[in-house]
């Protein structure tokens, strides 16, 4: 009974972090998604140095992203800025 009880206990925690882990999930794209949004808005030619830069970094870990998660960000915001 007490080993029943552990393992409830351990399922419901493992089901706390799960929900954790998709709300972050969640933040992430919609940051990605964002910051896609962004850098396809630049122009780079009349971006200062600095700012090229951070924008060439952005694209590059925007480009690192498979291409499902990348394409889910998208959507996230589309969705969120048709409304």
């Amino acid at each position: 009974m007490a080993g029943t009880l552990l393992k409830e206990q351990q399922i419901s925690m493992l089901r706390e972090e799960i929900e954790i882990l998709m709300d972050e999930r969640q933040s992430l794209l919609d940051a990605a998604g964002a910051a896609a949004v962004f850098v396809a808005s630049l122009d780079s030619a009349k971006l200062p140095r600095s700012a090229y830069r951070a924008a060439k970094l952005l694209a590059r870990f925007l480009n690192s992203l498979p291409d499902e998660t990348l394409q889910d960000a998208l959507e996230k915001v589309n969705g969120k800025s048709a409304h």
